[in-house]
């Protein structure tokens, strides 16, 4: 990173909130933009200035941006898909953008802002810069280890998964008994655990999270914590399979003891590509 301010867009989650920490802590220059309605207030208190923008404020983002002379800029948290159909007025830069689209999946929408970011200036960089330290290692990461049906369980949700991410729908699948229970669409990770709890009737679930076939870290990587770990207990989800180096563990020490507390096995595997 340049030595001079550096932009963090930050979406819901505690992803934002730690990348802010982990600036402070590297005494860094950091402007925070929040996306009114998923970021947390909390980004107020850490960030050296903020501002708070609608996901429609296209145009006063990159002001904003230029007005603080940002030349590099992170997108930290999500920012739910279904704000897309708000009832937000988009502003002239993003209807022009929105119109220039084939689809409106994550990919596309994120991927146009990323091209017209460049075109004014201003670079996206890797959004787990800051934090690779919470990265997803290979192998088991908690006390316990897979099971031979968990294994093939995983086996069979990261070949869904790496196929599901052609379509730039969701990351995640629910596997139980060697089933595809349940695809993430727009609900979030947490919301589809809830479902294929309804369908599997009590029956154990295994929860594969992918991070698709993308080589760049810059948006939309695959995030899991605590919180995970607390829904995957409610709902009968006994492992997490992820790919190593492409997924943020955040709180990461906290997530794991809260893992092998509940018996839940988290692991990583070589992302398919």
């Amino acid at each position: 990173m340049s030595s001079k301010p550096f932009g963090v867009i930050a979406g819901n989650g505690r992803f934002p909130v730690l990348v802010l920490e982990e600036a402070r802590r590297q005494g860094l220059d950091v402007v925070a933009i929040g996306i009114k309605g998923e970021a947390s207030d909390e980004i107020e208190s850490i960030a050296g200035r903020t501002y708070w923008i609608t996901i429609a404020e296209l145009s006063r983002l990159i002001d904003i941006l230029k007005q603080e002379r940002v030349e590099e800029v992170m997108l930290a948290g999500q920012v739910k898909h279904v704000s897309i159909f708000s009832s937000l007025r988009p502003d002239w830069k993003l209807m022009k953008l929105l119109a220039s689209l084939k689809e409106k999946n994550t990919d596309a929408l994120i991927g146009g802002v990323v091209k017209l970011l460049e075109e004014e200036g201003i670079r996206v960089v890797d959004s787990t810069v800051l934090l690779k330290h919470l990265l997803a290692d290979a192998g088991p990461m908690t006390r316990r280890k897979p099971s031979k049906e968990e294994e093939a369980e995983a086996a069979y949700g990261r070949r869904i998964a790496a196929a599901l991410s052609g379509f730039d729908i969701g990351q995640s699948v629910v596997i139980s008994e060697r089933a595809c229970v349940a695809l993430e669409a727009m609900e979030g990770t947490d919301a589809m655990l809830r479902r294929a709890a309804t369908l599997a009737c009590g029956r154990r679930l295994t929860l594969v999270k992918g991070s698709g076939r993308r080589r760049h870290m810059l948006y939309d990587v695959p995030v899991a914590g605590p919180a995970t770990i607390t829904v995957m207990q409610e709902t009968g989800a006994t492992m997490l399979a992820v790919d190593a180096g492409r997924t943020l563990l955040l709180d990461r020490e906290q997530m794991i003891a809260a893992a092998d507390a509940a018996l839940v096995c988290i692991a990583g595997y070589p992302p398919h590509e």
